[in-house]
């Protein structure tokens, strides 16, 4: 098994989220855009305790339906995609800021 590396717990949280509370992408996606805490999810997510709640994963689409007048994001990414694209887009940064001191 390929060692994994160690994300940053703002990331991780949601990375766990996810798992615990078996949703997609696209769901963990929505609840970024809609500014919820993953931390927070067991106490929306108690529909088995309380049967007037909604099961998370179809709140978090409602929400998401009232707020952006749309049924699901435009592109869909996960969350360690956009980490990888994330450190892509500074490696890019910090080479370019490089070369421009490199000319001077």
């Amino acid at each position: 098994m390929a060692k994994q590396k160690k994300l940053s717990p703002k990331y991780q949280s949601w990375i766990d989220a996810r798992t615990r509370f078996h949703l997609s992408d696209m769901h963990i996606q929505m609840a970024r855009e809609l500014g919820m805490n993953p931390k927070k999810f067991g106490k929306v997510a108690n529909h088995k305790q309380e049967p007037w709640k909604e099961p998370l994963p179809d709140f978090i689409e409602s929400l998401y339906r009232k707020r952006f007048k749309r049924d699901r994001p435009e592109n869909v990414r996960s969350v360690e995609r956009m980490v990888k694209e994330k450190e892509r887009k500074q490696a890019k940064r910090k080479a370019r800021k490089q070369q421009e001191q490199d000319r001077q």
